[in-house]
């Protein structure tokens, strides 16, 4: 008898193990903007639970080692008067010719061969090509520019932002500069992993977030740079993030994607945004844009995104 009953509860178990578990818990919603005041009407939303705003460098540094964080406490002030979170986004690189938004001394002096290098920048589904900007962190010098900033944000907001997060690890340099400027994919890489050692031992309360999408010269992990950008991440307590959820899209399926699914659990965060140019993307499916639903369910069931960004131009934020 104790048999009997030891083997229909081996069954019944094995019948439960079988059974596919519940979904994903459902992203939280921030919105994403350059302009919290002008948008701060989005925060009174019951569905949106913060912001993510872009600070650029030359904002926060307006002269070397003078710092100027007013803007990130008037937006502390406008989310925490609504009950929501604030998530900074330290921008380093732009994606106009004529936005060169880092400090003007990166610029000028010959220490830092000139602070920023030009790159190539998809701006979404059928746009044309354009041209921006990266600062060179592969300079040591640029590095440890950069470096302070984070430790000075660090000293004012650890404990006080919910989160901070580096810009995205793609950078696409013009042929035509090759390494004139020192740019070595290796260098660019190890760089990348220097500053997100620097974000996570000046934030040891804040979340720290590397967005990872592409590196230069990979592709499919072929110098394993997304292997070991995600391995840092996880044994560091480093979320990632990246600026794009396109479901199934290849360019992604072949780079940082299926490192997201591999290490949701690993991972202390996971935040991605949907910006504009993700908006512009076709479900070859349907052949209609994607809708909100679908790049959620992708989102949480594939990417395990706990966080998304929605850009302040998807038409369900409009809709309500």
């Amino acid at each position: 008898m104790h048999y009997r009953l030891l083997l229909a509860l081996s069954c019944l178990l094995g019948l439960l193990a079988a059974v596919p578990t519940a979904a994903s818990e459902e992203p939280r919603d921030f919105v994403y903007t350059g302009d919290l005041a002008e948008n701060v009407g989005l925060l009174d939303r019951r569905d949106i639970e913060g912001a993510q705003v872009i600070y650029t460098w030359r904002m926060l540094e307006p002269e070397k080692g003078v710092y100027d964080f007013s803007a990130i406490e008037a937006d502390l002030l406008l989310a925490e008067a609504r009950g929501k979170q604030l998530f900074a986004q330290i921008q380093d690189r732009f994606f106009l010719p004529t936005a060169r938004n880092v400090p003007q001394y990166l610029l000028d002096d010959p220490e830092y061969d000139g602070g920023l290098a030009r790159q190539y920048d998809n701006p979404g589904e059928g746009e044309p090509e354009g041209q921006g900007w990266t600062a060179m962190h592969w300079n040591p010098a640029v590095r440890a520019r950069f470096q302070a900033l984070l430790a000075a944000l660090g000293e004012r907001f650890d404990g006080r932002l919910f989160g901070v997060n580096l810009p995205e690890s793609s950078f696409d340099p013009l042929a035509e500069e090759g390494d004139a400027n020192g740019f070595t994919c290796d260098a660019y890489f190890d760089a990348t992993l220097d500053n997100m050692r620097a974000a996570r031992a000046a934030f040891e309360e804040t979340h720290v977030v590397q967005y990872l999408n592409f590196w230069p010269c990979e592709w499919n992990n072929d110098h394993r740079y997304m292997e070991r950008a995600f391995a840092l991440a996880v044994e560091q307590g480093i979320g990632a993030g990246g600026p794009d959820i396109v479901p199934h899209k290849r360019a992604q399926m072949k780079n940082s994607y299926p490192f997201f699914n591999r290490h949701k659990a690993d991972l202390p965060l996971v935040a991605m945004a949907i910006q504009e140019p993700t908006l512009t993307y076709t479900n070859p499916e349907t052949g209609e844009k994607f809708t909100r639903e679908e790049f959620v369910a992708f989102a949480r069931d594939y990417l395990g995104v706990d966080v998304i960004f929605w850009s302040i131009e998807a038409p369900w934020l409009a809709a309500e």
